[in-house]
């Protein structure tokens, strides 16, 4: 629930650096690293919850005339087959990922303020972590279902 701040946080980053830029014709270099920062910690640690409520995307074409038994098994074979490989995959770049930041001090090169990338490789790394533990339990609730040949 706290991730949800991240966002008026980074709307107001956003609007501050219009306004300097366009109003007061005075852009910041501090400001657009801020916003990325903040939007990808956000983005990062909103896949579980978005997970949660069953709303990524996904082409519905085939799938909504389905009965639910067949929702289910689809459910199940592409969470073990795309879904959970890839965030494995995901965690494993992202534990590097994090790690090497922590580790060299590592520096966003993108102006003179060199904020450390840190604190941000290590919300995303959290939200890959959170997304698979969403996706295992909702992958047990579907082989719970399919099993017991009951609608979610």
């Amino acid at each position: 629930m706290g991730v949800r701040w991240l966002s008026v946080l980074a709307i107001g980053v956003i609007c501050a650096e219009v306004f300097m830029r366009y109003v007061l014709n005075h852009p910041t270099t501090i400001l657009p690293i801020v916003a990325t920062m903040t939007g990808a910690s956000f983005y990062a640690l909103s896949w579980g919850y978005v997970h949660l409520n069953r709303r990524h995307i996904r082409i519905d074409i085939v799938y909504v005339h389905l009965p639910t038994g067949a929702k289910l098994a689809v459910d199940v074979v592409c969470a073990l087959l795309f879904l959970l490989p890839l965030i494995g995959l995901l965690i494993y770049a992202g534990w590097n990922w994090m790690w090497f930041a922590w580790e060299t001090m590592e520096k966003c090169l993108a102006s003179w303020w060199y904020p450390i990338t840190g604190p941000v490789r290590t919300a995303v790394f959290i939200g890959f972590c959170l997304f698979a533990l969403q996706g295992l339990a909702h992958l047990y609730r579907d082989i719970y279902f399919l099993v017991r040949g009951r609608s979610i």
